[in-house]
């Protein structure tokens, strides 16, 4: 068990930990490539989705400024994403050289698939155990911590 006081260095590793079990729990497919060939992609295209959650509304250099993406990275991801019927995009009415994007209204049953694909299995594996109660409780604290600290979660802190 961890007992020592947690420090910049020790949460970035733990991000980066649970960035890799984030994407074995997620299924391959349209939104999501193949683990083995296109982890970055998928890392960029989650990091756009995490954005739009936090800014509903907003352009590519926008959301390149906020993540420190390369622009071309952004809209690389934005055309993946509006491929899959994510988001789409519609020129700013207050300067119409620029374009907005918003997730679509209706989300695409794959976007819904991957959302509801579990995370207990990869878990488990990270976690070395079989062991269900001990999932559960690393579960319960990802809850917790999701709740608290995912993009676009402000509004739902008590």
């Amino acid at each position: 068990m961890y007992c020592g006081a947690v420090n910049g260095v020790d949460l970035f590793l733990l991000g980066r930990t649970l960035m890799k079990i984030g994407e074995e729990a997620m299924p391959v497919g349209d939104i999501t490539p193949s683990k083995a060939t296109q982890a970055a992609s998928v890392r960029t295209v989650l990091v756009v989705v995490a954005d739009l959650r936090a800014h509903p509304e907003t352009s590519v250099g926008e959301i390149a400024a906020r993540t420190g993406l390369p622009q071309s990275a952004v809209s690389g991801a934005v055309t993946r994403l509006k491929e899959a019927g994510v988001v789409v995009t519609a020129p700013d009415p207050a300067d119409r050289r620029r374009v907005l994007i918003r997730q679509a209204p209706r989300q695409p049953a794959r976007v819904e698939a991957v959302r509801a694909a579990g995370i207990e299995g990869p878990l488990a594996a990270a976690l070395g155990t079989d062991d269900p109660a001990q999932v559960a409780e690393v579960v319960a604290a990802l809850e917790f911590l999701a709740g608290r600290l995912a993009p676009g979660t402000a509004a739902r802190r008590p």
